[in-house]
């Protein structure tokens, strides 16, 4: 029988949360501690309220299962542990100590410490030459879990002095690190411009920043993320001399609605972003902006071609006490359909229709009156963004182009061709 222990961080201190028991992972089930149920009067996920009995084994792997790597990286890892890559729980315990949000998993009477341990420039350029290999290793070494399938791994990034370091035990990584050319070409260069253009309409960012280990070439490139989830503040702590961030716990919606990662993308229309501005409209601490905001972010993902845009693309941030929440910055930006191999449906229905092809002004104003949104406010922001993106985007062209990334120019030519905007106006 397998038992780990589920805590989470709250005002900067792990605390107990319940357990997960089982023999596999079609029988593990998740149990909320008794103490926690009655003390904390917060769930850890919406979709999993507090209650007493013990929850199925189909919720317990919606929430918890969606914390681990999908993918190479998952079966890189896996193998690496002699672990079957459907054995989510053992994955999860080799991985849990550090995932995105707030949650941490252990065993039984395991003590695990906290250290940050420098990474080298020649390990930095390792990972932009060698890419997914290279971050599974990391991932595997440092035992910390991001979802997704792509490679990339969590670091923690010093402002005095621009080294990384590697996150080991429970010490909270800064910084999500992705590689370039194993993936797409010029991808690096496509997510920034595509997260300065969404800055420039109106879009909550993380910030973020190329990181150039050579020339600029795509195996010199990475791409770093400041984790929104991870924050300092006056009363900081140190691991290793290094200011250790507190956590914020955080879902995406594919968690709070009980969907397992192998369904994030919606096949047929279902009701996936009607049952997103319901959460928010149930649980948000101020839902009318976060519903305006969410669908920004659906607008924006339209124009810019990002079929890409999964459930699991868009998430809730609880308070340093978890009491509130609210819609997270927008993140994994990326024009999608400038690559002849990607698919030009999106990732889960607007006003009834996947395709981008034939997505136009009335489906959005079908999904406004699906989603429960004033019809002539949602569309005025839609014409508002559709009117400033070509402006937005050159603009970020223009600054890529000074920093020295003379791909961006092509990026523009090709989103202007083939996104969402050559038909939005």
């Amino acid at each position: 029988m397998k038992e780990l222990h589920v805590s989470v961080e709250k005002n900067g201190k792990l605390i107990p949360v319940g357990t997960i028991v089982g023999e596999t992972t079609s029988d593990a089930r998740f149990r909320y501690l008794d103490a926690y149920r009655e003390e904390s009067g917060t769930p850890i996920s919406i979709s999993l309220p507090l209650q007493e009995d013990a929850f199925t084994a189909g919720q317990t792997a919606g929430f918890f299962e969606g914390l681990l790597p999908e993918g190479f990286t998952r079966r890189t890892v896996a193998q690496w542990m002699n672990i079957d890559e459907g054995d989510y729980l053992s994955i999860l315990h080799e991985l849990g100590r550090e995932c995105l949000g707030a949650v941490c998993i252990t065993e039984d009477g395991e003590t695990t410490g906290a250290s940050y341990e420098r990474i080298t420039e020649t390990e930095v350029r390792e990972l932009a030459a060698e890419g997914v290999l290279k971050s599974a290793e990391l991932v595997a070494k440092s035992h910390l879990s991001l979802t997704g399938a792509s490679g990339k791994v969590g670091l923690y990034y010093d402002t005095r002095s621009g080294a990384w370091y590697l996150p080991h035990g429970t010490a909270p990584s800064t910084h999500i690190v992705k590689q370039s050319h194993v993936r797409l070409e010029a991808i690096v260069t496509n997510e920034k411009l595509s997260l300065m253009t969404a800055a420039r309409c109106g879009l909550n960012i993380p910030e973020c920043f190329i990181i150039n280990t050579g020339t600029g070439k795509e195996h010199e490139v990475l791409f770093a993320t400041q984790r929104y989830d991870r924050r300092f503040d006056s009363g900081v702590s140190y691991i290793d001399g290094m200011a250790r961030p507190y956590r914020l716990h955080q879902e995406d919606f594919a968690q709070a609605m009980g969907i397992p990662a192998a369904a994030k993308y919606e096949r047929v229309p279902n009701g996936y972003l009607e049952g997103m501005f319901e959460i928010i409209r149930k649980h948000s601490a101020d839902p009318v902006s976060d519903q305006l905001k969410l669908w920004d972010i659906v607008v924006f993902d339209y124009l810019i071609g990002n079929t890409d845009a999964h459930i699991k693309n868009f998430s809730l941030l609880y308070g340093k006490d978890l009491k509130q929440i609210r819609l997270a910055p927008a993140y994994d930006i990326v024009s999608t359909v400038i690559y002849e191999q990607s698919t030009r449906n999106m990732a889960f229905g607007i006003g009834g229709t996947l395709s981008l092809d034939d997505l136009c002004r009335d489906c959005f104003r079908l999904a406004a009156r699906e989603v429960g949104l004033g019809e002539r406010m949602a569309m005025n922001r839609f014409d508002a963004m559709a009117d400033r993106f070509r402006a937005a985007l050159h603009a970020s062209t223009e600054e890529l182009l000074a920093a020295g990334y003379p791909k961006a120019s092509e990026i523009e030519d090709r989103i202007l061709r083939t996104a969402g905007i050559k038909s939005a106006q």
